[in-house]
C-alpha cells in the first residue's frame, strides 16, 4: 500500500535521524552532524554519519544511505509498511487509514501468505514422513544435513496427496486458486497440485514471507527437473531472489554475494559455511533484481554452470547489466569448470575449492572481453572487425559518463594489440592473413631511418617516393591514380607530386615533364637526393623491381598516415566521445585490415 508523501514528510518532521538511529548506533556530535561505528560493516573507526538538517545517515565503509525508513528496513530487516506503522506510533501519530481497495489488497495478501505457510509447514513433515524415505534420501544424498533441510523448510509433496481438501476448509476456492499452488485439470475438472512428486523449496521475499516454490522432481521422468510457481499478483518472477532474506544479513561482514543459477546450487554453497549466496528465482537476471541485491551487496559474483549454455547465459548476463555498473556498484563472474555446477563444486571441492575458485573472478568488462575474443580467430581480420565494433558498442552502453570513458579506454589498448597498432614507436605486427614481402624494403628503410634519426618514418618514406618519382618516370606513370590518393606532408612536395601526375594525364611527354621538374623544383631534388638513401636500395633493381618496391612504399605511407590518424581519434574518443570520431575510427581501421 502507498502512503501519502504528506503523511511521511509529517513522520520525518517529528523524528530526528539521530533520534531514530541513535537507538541501534551509539552517535557522538562532531559539528553538524553525528558519527558512530557502522551497523552494516565490522569497523573499528567510525565511518557512519548522521545528518539531521539533510535528514539522512551516510556509511562511508558499506556505502548504505538513507533516510530514516530506510534505516528501520534495512536494520531490523522488515518491510516499508511495518517501518512506516513502527515511526508513526514512535511520532506519537495515528495509523493511516487506507481506502477500501488497499484494505482489501492487504487482506488478500495477509490470506495469500497464511495458504502459502500451511502449504509449506504440511509438506516439510511430508518430507520426514516414513513413506517418502526415497526424498529426504535424496537431499541426504546431496550432501545436505537435517539442520539445512529445516533452516531452508525444504518439503516435499506426495503423489495423490488430499491437502488441497484440508485447505478449503479455511479457504475459498478463488483464494487458493490466486495463489497458483494448484491447477484445474480440464477432462476430471479437479484440482492437481503443481509440484506433485517434488521437493519443495520455499521462496521468500526480502522480509522473509513465503510467496512461491520451486520444484524439483527427484526420479527420472520426461517432466521439467525444475518448475516454478506461475507469477501472481504478489509474486513476480523478476522482482525476487532466492535466499536474500538470509543472505542480506551478512551486508555487515562483506561487499560480495554469490548469485548461482539454482536453488540446490543455493542450499549446497550455504550448508558448505558460504552463505553468502542467492539465485535468481526461474528467469534470467534482471535490471530489477540486481538492483535489488546491489542494495545489500555491491560486488555480486555471478557464478554459473561451466557448460556451453551456463557460458552463453553469463555473457547475454553481462552484456545485459553492463549498462549499469558504476564506481559503487560492480559485476564479477566466476565460471564453474566445463559440466560443473556450483553443487557439484562443492561436493567435490569442498568450501575452500570454491573460496579459491572465486579467488580468481572477473569484473564484468573483462569477462566480456575475455568471453568474445575466445570465440574468434584472431588471425582473421573480419572477425576481428565484427568484435571490435561489438565491443565497443557495449562500452557505449554504460550509463556512467565517467566509468564509460576508462572502460573505452582499456578496450582501446587492448583492441591495439589485435590490429596493426601496437604502439607510438612503430614496433607494428603484421596480420599473419597478409601478403609476405619479397623485398628487403622494411629492413632496409629501418635502416634508412636509423641514419636519418631526424626524420620521422613516413618522411622516409615520401623522400623515398619522391626519388622513385624523379628518377623512374615511366614507372611513376602506371601508377598516377594511387599517388594520387597520397597527401604530401609539405606544400612544395605535394606540389611537385601534383605536377608530375597532372602533365602526364594533360598528355605531356616525359622529356618536357623533366625539364619542367629540373627547372622548377631543385631545391627539392636535393633534399630528395640528401634524404633518401632508396637510391642505394633501388641499384641494379629491375623497373619490375622498383615498380614493386613503389607499390610496398605506397602501401606503407598509406599505412603511417591512417596510423596517425587513428592515434590523433583514439586521444579525441578517451577525452570525448564522438560518434563520428568513432565512425570514423573504425573505418580507419577497418581499411588497415584489409590492406
Amino acid at each position: 500500500m502507498k502512503y501519502p508523501k504528506e503523511y511521511l514528510d509529517e513522520i520525518k518532521l517529528r523524528l530526528k535521524v539521530s533520534q531514530v538511529v541513535g537507538k541501534t548506533v551509539q552517535l557522538k556530535k562532531r559539528g553538524k552532524e553525528f558519527i558512530g561505528l557502522s551497523p552494516f560493516k565490522n569497523e573499528k573507526s567510525p565511518s557512519f554519519t548522521v545528518n539531521d538538517e539533510k535528514e539522512f545517515y551516510h556509511c562511508f565503509s558499506s556505502g548504505e544511505h538513507g533516510n530514516i525508513f530506510d534505516f528501520l528496513m534495512k536494520t531490523k530487516s522488515i518491510g516499508f509498511g511495518e517501518a512506516v506503522r513502527s515511526l508513526a506510533t514512535e511520532a506519537g501519530m495515528q495509523p493511516y487509514r487506507f481506502s477500501n481497495f488497499d484494505k482489501k489488497k492487504d487482506l488478500r495478501f495477509q490470506t495469500y501468505k497464511n495458504i502459502f505457510k500451511d502449504y509449506s509447514n504440511n509438506f516439510k513433515q511430508e518430507l520426514f514422513n516414513q513413506e517418502n524415505k526415497e526424498a529426504l534420501d535424496y537431499l541426504l544424498k546431496r550432501g545436505l544435513n537435517k539442520n539445512i533441510i529445516e533452516e531452508f523448510n525444504l518439503g516435499y509433496v506426495p503423489w495423490k496427496n488430499n491437502f488441497y481438501e484440508n485447505l478449503l476448509k479455511n479457504y475459498s476456492e478463488e483464494e487458493i486458486s490466486l495463489t497458483g499452488l494448484y491447477y484445474k485439470n480440464d477432462k476430471t475438472e479437479k484440482y492437481v497440485d503443481r509440484f506433485n512428486s517434488r521437493i519443495l523449496f520455499p521462496v521468500n521475499n526480502i522480509t522473509g514471507d513465503t510467496v512461491a516454490f520451486g520444484g524439483r522432481i527427484i526420479r527420472e521422468s520426461k517432466l521439467a527437473k525444475y518448475i516454478n510457481s506461475p507469477e501472481t499478483e504478489f509474486y513476480k518472477k523478476g522482482n525476487m531472489i532466492f535466499n536474500l532474506d538470509k543472505a542480506k544479513n551478512l551486508r555487515s561482514e562483506t561487499d560480495e554475494v554469490l548469485i548461482v543459477e539454482g536453488y540446490m546450487d543455493v542450499v549446497s554453497v550455504y550448508s558448505s559455511g558460504v552463505k553468502n549466496v542467492i539465485a535468481n528465482s526461474g528467469t534470467a537476471l534482471t535490471e530489477r533484481q540486481i538492483s535489488l541485491i546491489w542494495k545489500f551487496f555491491s560486488n555480486p559474483i555471478i557464478c554459473l554452470d561451466g557448460d556451453e549454455s551456463g557460458q552463453k547465459a553469463a555473457l547475454r548476463i553481462a552484456e545485459k547489466l553492463l549498462p549499469l555498473i558504476n564506481e559503487k556498484n560492480k559485476i564479477y563472474f566466476s565460471i564453474m569448470p566445463n559440466g560443473i555446477d556450483p553443487d557439484d563444486y562443492i561436493r567435490q571441492k569442498g568450501k575452500n575449492g570454491l573460496v579459491n575458485l572465486l579467488k580468481d573472478k572477473e569484473i564484468i568488462q573483462s569477462f566480456i572481453w575475455n568471453f568474445q575474443l575466445s570465440k574468434i580467430d584472431q588471425n582473421n581480420p573480419y572477425e576481428i572487425s565484427k568484435f571490435e565494433k561489438e565491443i565497443k558498442s557495449l562500452s557505449y552502453s554504460i550509463k556512467d559518463e565517467t566509468l564509460k570513458k576508462y572502460v573505452l579506454e582499456d578496450f582501446l589498448e587492448k583492441i591495439k594489440r589485435l590490429t596493426p597498432i601496437q604502439s607510438s614507436n612503430q614496433n607494428y605486427k603484421f596480420f599473419s592473413y597478409k601478403k609476405k614481402r619479397d623485398y628487403q624494403v622494411l629492413k632496409e628503410t629501418k635502416i634508412l631511418h636509423q641514419r636519418k634519426k631526424n626524420l620521422s618514418r613516413i618522411q622516409i618514406i615520401e623522400f623515398s617516393i619522391l626519388f622513385i618519382i624523379l628518377n623512374y618516370l615511366d614507372i611513376a606513370a602506371k601508377k598516377l591514380e594511387d599517388l594520387s590518393e597520397l597527401e604530401f606532408l609539405t606544400d612544395k612536395n605535394e606540389s611537385l607530386k601534383n605536377i608530375v601526375i597532372n602533365s602526364f594525364t594533360a598528355g605531356v611527354d616525359k622529356e618536357a615533364i623533366n625539364l619542367k621538374i629540373k627547372k622548377s623544383f631543385r631545391e627539392i631534388i636535393e633534399e630528395v637526393n640528401e634524404n633518401s638513401n632508396i637510391q642505394i636500395i633501388s641499384k641494379d633493381k629491375t623497373n619490375k623491381e622498383i615498380e614493386d618496391l613503389l607499390n610496398e612504399l605506397i602501401t606503407d605511407y598509406k599505412e603511417q598516415g591512417n596510423l596517425k590518424k587513428i592515434e590523433s581519434l583514439e586521444k579525441k574518443l578517451i577525452n570525448n566521445l564522438d560518434e563520428n570520431s568513432y565512425s570514423e575510427l573504425i573505418k580507419l581501421k577497418s581499411q588497415l585490415n584489409r590492406d
